[in-house]
This record gives C-alpha cells, structure tokens and sequence, in this order.
C-alpha cells in the first residue's frame, strides 16, 4: 500500500519522521489492528530512503508496543487500540471544577475589546500604549548589559516577591508620584496586574464573600472574583465615582479604580475616598485599589493614592507597567499591609514561583537611571497634545455630546444623546472606518444610556481628528 509520510531536513532525524508517521497512522487507525505493514525495503523505495532509516523505525514502534513482529510473516499492527479507530483526542467529556465551570462561562466576557474583524483606518482602541515613542534603544543596552554581567545565580529561581533592586525602585517611585506610604518590603512584583488580582482573590475570600464593585467596572476584576465564588455586589458609578452613600453594610473586599475610574474616567475625590476608607473600618473590609492610569494626569495636581490615606492597613494597592513600559513585559505589582506580605508572598510562590529575573532587574535599572521619568514625561506631553486634538475635535463635531473621563488616563467616554443601540453606533462608525467600542458590557445592571469609549494614546493628531469628523457622520 502507498503510505503518505511528509520528510523535511529541518524537521530532525529521517528515522524520527519515519517513526512519528507510522505512528501516527496507526493511532488515528489508518492501519486497523491486525493489519499488516509495508516491508522495510518497499517502504524506504516508496520514500527514497535507505532501509536502514525504516528498520530504525520499525525497532522504534515495535520496542514501543505500536507493532508486533511475526517471524516470517512480516509487521503488523498491535492489538492494542482495539477493533476502531480512535476518537478525536478533544472528544471527551471532561468534568470541570467550579473555578473551571464559572471560567468557560466567563468566555465570552474576558479578554474584550475584541479586534476588528477587519482593520479600521481610525481605531480608537483603549488599550494601547505609546509603544512606539518607548525609548527601545535604551532599554535593549540596559537588558544586554545585565545578560553578559548576570552570573550563573541569575539563572537560578528568584525571590517569590521579587527582586529587591526593582522593589526598591517601585517603592521610591509611588512614595514621590502617588504619595503611597510603603516600603520596599510591601511590594510584591507579580505577572501583571491581573495576576495581582487573582491572588486577591485566593488570599482573602472565601466561596459566597460579597465582593463590592463598581458600576460599570474592570471585567478582569469581575471575573477574577465570580470565577473565585463571590457574591458580586454593584455599585452605581456618578460623575464622582463610586457613590460610597450605596455600598452594602457588608462586604469582604471593595475593588475600586479611584484615579480614573474604569471605564467612564470618573476621578474619586477625596471626601469620597475617606468615606470609602470608614466604611471598610466599621465592615472590616479590605479595599482593592487598582491605579492602572494613575501615571496620566493632564489638569491640575494629581489627586494622591487611596493607599496613602490609609492608617489602618486596609488597602491593597495594584500597579502595571504594561500602560506605561509596554504589554508584552508582564511585570505588575502589588503593595500589601505588612500584615498581608506573608500570604501574598507564599500564595505567589505557590502560584508560579517567581517573575522573570533578567526583565525585573533591566526595569529597576530603567527606573532608578531616571529612564522611565524622562518617559513619562514625554509621554504625558505626547498624550497632552493627542487629548487636546480629540477634545477639539469632539467640540467642532459633536457640540451636543457629553465627554467624561478627560482630565486623566487615555481614554474618553462619548455619552450621545440619541437613544441608540451601541452596536447599531459601532457599526455605522466602522462603516465610516472608525472604530469605537461600547461599555454596556462592563455593566453588571442593565445600562440607562449608551456609551463609547474612545482611546487616543496609540493614534496621532491627524488621525483623531478626521476620526471625530468621520464618527460624527455616524453618530448624526
């Protein structure tokens, strides 16, 4: 019989191939068992290799139990498979766990904006970083300095809670930019932000804890913590933020976004948070305060961290690099009360033992030099000048449409004020080539208006401009 069997001289040994392909005829029961295999010499004839190449093989598959040699009679398939051809290997009905089961449901909820499925000249996609005006030379001299200097220990585990040089880096940076009240010691460098969260989550609740958030709100936060088993408790977001007077008399954790709330770029003014920071006093509750935009402030003084005000060790505070460095790096962190380092500390070790070495001691470098300043602040004069042309824009174009979420982060809110769908308002965007994205889903209860954010950090002046001009064609 012909046998198809692909051979490559960069896919390894012929032999190998020659094996992995028989193999894989009769696992997936292109030979029944029983049936006989082709002779060694019409085999490598058939292959153009020579019959020392197939004997290797068929040692191979018959050392394995794939084949049974019969003296005299030829090779032929085992017995073992039984009398049919195998299923599918995803075709088993496999019982998932209750962190498994609320995962595949949360499916559809994650992991969104979706891409476009086509590309959009003007895509105002949220969450992109300036990646382009990020200094690379510097950081690939600082990254190949530390790769010829790093001994042998540098490729060893890591400390669980992070290297001690970046932590300290961390530390010195938020007690100046946010006014956070911490040292080297409380910070914990974790695989992103998102991992900060999910060891919240194992770290201080249980299955049925109510879990305050807000209203719209971060859907990682969200599923992290229903996946987790709590009780989610929504609480309306204003103009001000999440309204402190609506929160539960009880809850164990509050997961807020104070600086530029997510997604409507509400700021937590400061009355607001000191009633936040009582009420988890008199619950005993723990406040998840999460800074993805704090770095981005673009009228007046930035308002300080939640986590500074704190006198009692209530808040946990989260922080990422992926807004202000780049996404692909991964590296967050998290400030625990000094109560919390030991748990956070262990619950990170027993989850992936440590973060990338070479990567954390390359930014502690990048930040203690003053690199990452200097960044930030060209950064923050590059975003300046992006929400300048889009609020121009927005003013000339769509006079009558309310914007929040302007004075900070990299994002805006358009609250138009037609009563329309936003999936009808997206798509006569994209057919105008715009790209805009809808908040309903960040909604637990049922929205009272529609919504579109527009991101602008990772577009230029021109491009927003003839955006805006393009979406107020489809907006009207």
């Amino acid at each position: 019989m012909a046998l198809v069997i692909p051979l490559s001289k960069g896919a390894g040994p012929i032999s190998r191939q020659v094996y992995l392909g028989l193999r894989g005829a009769i696992v997936q029961g292109a030979f029944r068992p029983g049936d006989r295999l082709p002779a060694t010499r019409d085999l490598a004839e058939q292959l153009g290799v020579s019959r020392t190449v197939v004997l290797l093989a068929y040692d191979q598959l018959l050392s394995e139990g794939f084949v049974e040699g019969r003296p005299g009679s030829g090779t032929y398939a085992s017995q073992i498979f039984g009398a049919s051809p195998r299923a599918a290997a995803d075709s088993a009905r496999l019982r998932l766990s209750r962190f498994g089961t609320s995962a595949s449901a949360a499916a559809s909820s994650v992991d969104f904006p979706k891409r476009q499925s086509r590309s959009l000249r003007y895509d105002f996609a949220y969450r992109r970083s300036g990646v382009d005006e990020f200094p690379f030379e510097v950081w690939r001299r600082i990254l190949m300095r530390r790769a010829r200097r790093a001994s042998v220990r540098h490729f060893d585990y890591g400390p669980a809670a992070g290297s001690l040089a970046l932590r300290e880096a961390i530390a010195i940076h938020l007690r100046r930019s946010r006014a956070a009240v911490c040292d080297a010691s409380q910070v914990i460098i974790v695989n992103g932000s998102q991992q900060a969260l999910d060891l919240a989550a194992r770290v201080l609740m249980e299955r049925g804890d109510r879990v305050v958030v807000e209203d719209p709100q971060y859907q990682g936060a969200r599923e992290v913590f229903r996946a987790a088993g709590a009780q989610l408790q929504p609480v309306p977001v204003d103009r001000d933020g999440l309204d402190p007077a609506r929160l539960p008399r009880a809850a164990r954790i509050a997961f807020v976004t104070p600086s530029h709330q997510f997604p409507t770029g509400a700021i937590l003014p400061l009355a607001r948070r000191l009633a936040l920071l009582e009420w988890a006093k008199k619950a005993n509750a723990v406040v998840i305060e999460d800074d993805y935009d704090g770095e981005f402030r673009y009228e007046g003084q930035p308002v300080e961290s939640m986590q500074g005000l704190d006198t009692e060790g209530r808040v946990i505070y989260l922080g990422t690099f992926s807004r202000t460095v780049f996404p692909a790096l991964r590296i967050g962190y998290l400030i625990a009360p000094k109560s919390l380092v030991p748990a956070f500390t262990s619950a990170k070790w027993l989850c992936d033992r440590h973060t990338a070495t070479l990567e954390q001691e390359t930014l502690a470098e990048f930040i203690s030099s003053g690199a990452y300043e200097r960044h930030l602040r060209r950064t923050r004069r590059a975003n300046a000048v992006r929400r300048a042309a889009l609020l121009e824009a927005i003013h000339k174009h769509l006079p009558e449409v309310e914007v929040t979420g302007d004075t900070s982060g990299t994002h805006v809110v358009l609250w138009p004020e037609q009563r329309t769908s936003e999936e009808d308002l997206i798509a006569r965007a994209a057919a105008q080539e715009v790209g805009v994205y809808g908040i309903a889903k960040y909604f637990l209860r049922m929205p009272i208006r529609s919504g579109l954010m527009l991101g602008y950090s990772g577009m230029t002046e021109q491009q927003i401009r003839e955006g805006i001009r393009r979406l107020a064609k489809a907006i009207a």
